[in-house]
């Protein structure tokens, strides 16, 4: 909550990306812009694999034999339907999204009270909050024994903290909204409120549904949210039940693609390109599906592939959301307060926070740490980190400028949000300047 409040502050004067100095602007943007990129295809990523997993699982419990070379079978043709809906399917994609929210508000609440009214037992409520279980040893010792419980606590966030990114898509339509420079940050704070609270009923409800502990945790089904239906429910509705989580899933992996972030050059010029006739930037759609796909790969010999995929998309967006945040408490001469405004200990907090969970994601999860158990989490950052900076001190600072001149204009015009510095910045770049049109833009990037 206090990144999502640091961010909040940041679109409260949305376009208020001017917060680096104009000398390392262009740095920032693009350090913000690879991380978000990485943090955007790894969720893709989580997603669609994750889902593959789920329609594997419940294949298995009427005769289907899943291995994970089909399991990225199954992964390669969420992908492929998610570009080409992406791709061709523009109208179509406003009504999936409307379908998506009545899925997950709606249909979800619904499933989640009949599943409470139909469960023959309900667990107490000191099984619920005060059972510790551990499940991260593969040979029977987990890592509250090897380490400390301590240990498990800490990795286990990484669950919670993957499901509650993706905040910054109000500033995303920041200038589509009125009152942005309110309405905005507050988007920014009941996204993440709404979805902390909803989340949190969901996932006690489900435990409270628990019939066998034992039998939950080590599911002949393969999955326990499926085996807790399958108690509940029964073979045919636990069916019904877990294909409708399937298709909110599906709905989750209707990705938005990176086109803004080409648009500024900062992606190779053939992908800065929105299609004609579907008027969709295929090309930038189909590099995402391409690259959320290799990403999965490694899952053919890793048993932790799904967690490897949260971990990259959580630390990726993250980032993307505390260089910002970093940049406000070190620059914050050049950023002009909005109407919502907190304060540096916030913003303090949040960039701690965010260092603290970067490390935690990159830990081992089971034990003993093998070939199959490693996180490859670290190798994937690296090989972006080492891109990114690579690319900048070789190539990119020589022409990267950030946002284009016709963005900035966007700026001048704003409403109610005079800024000599920001009118500077656009005449600037209008005569050519060499520095003023680098900004950083933290919600589009």
């Amino acid at each position: 909550m206090f990144v999502a409040l640091s961010m909040a502050e940041i679109v409260s004067d949305h376009w208020a990306a001017l917060i680096a100095s104009p000398k390392y602007s262009a740095f920032a943007a693009w350090t913000t812009g690879y991380a978000n990129l990485l943090g955007q295809v790894a969720v893709t990523t989580g997603i669609s694999f994750g889902n593959a997993g789920l329609i594997s699982t419940l294949g298995a419990i009427h005769g289907y034999e899943p291995s994970a070379s089909r399991t990225i079978g199954i992964y390669a043709g969420l992908l492929v339907s998610h570009g080409m809906i992406n791709s061709f399917g523009v109208k179509t994609l406003g009504l999936l999204n409307y379908a998506s929210v009545a899925c997950h508000s709606l249909g979800v609440t619904g499933l989640i009270i009949a599943l409470l009214a139909k469960a023959p037992t309900h667990r107490t409520g000191a099984e619920v909050f005060q059972l510790f279980y551990d499940g991260t040893g593969v040979d029977g010792v987990g890592w509250s024994q090897r380490a400390s419980p301590a240990y498990v606590c800490v990795i286990s966030i990484l669950t919670a903290q993957y499901t509650i990114t993706g905040f910054d898509a109000s500033a995303h339509m920041s200038e589509e909204t009125t009152n942005a420079a309110w309405s905005a940050p507050m988007g920014v704070i009941m996204s993440v409120g709404a979805s902390t609270v909803f989340g949190f009923f969901v996932l006690v409800s489900m435990l409270f549904c628990i019939q066998d502990f034992d039998s939950t945790v080590s599911s002949v089904a393969g999955q326990p949210v499926l085996q807790i239906f399958w108690d509940c429910f029964g073979k045919t509705g636990a069916t019904v039940a877990f294909a409708f989580v399937i298709v909110c899933v599906y709905f989750c992996g209707l990705f938005r693609m990176m086109y803004a972030f080409s648009r500024d050059r900062a992606l190779p010029g053939w992908f800065d390109h929105v299609d004609a006739r579907f008027q969709s930037p295929v090309r930038t759609i189909w590099l995402a599906v391409i690259l959320a796909f290799i990403l999965a790969l490694p899952s053919l010999g890793s048993a932790v592939a799904f967690s490897a995929a949260t971990s990259i998309a959580t630390i990726g967006l993250y980032i993307s959301y505390a260089i910002p945040i970093l940049l406000l408490l070190i620059e914050s001469k050049n950023f002009v307060r909005g109407p919502f405004h907190l304060g540096r200990p916030i913003g303090l907090v949040s960039v701690l926070w965010v260092c603290f969970i970067t490390i935690a994601t990159c830990l081992p999860e089971l034990n003993p740490v093998d070939s199959q158990t490693l996180n490859y989490t670290p190798v994937a950052i690296g090989i972006v980190a080492l891109y990114a900076f690579g690319s900048w001190f070789l190539w990119a600072r020589r022409w990267f400028k950030g946002p284009r001149s016709e963005a900035l204009a966007e700026l001048e015009q704003e409403p109610g949000h005079p800024n000599t510095h920001l009118h500077k910045t656009v005449t600037d770049e209008k005569k050519g300047g060499s520095d003023s049109g680098a900004v950083i833009r933290p919600a589009s990037q």
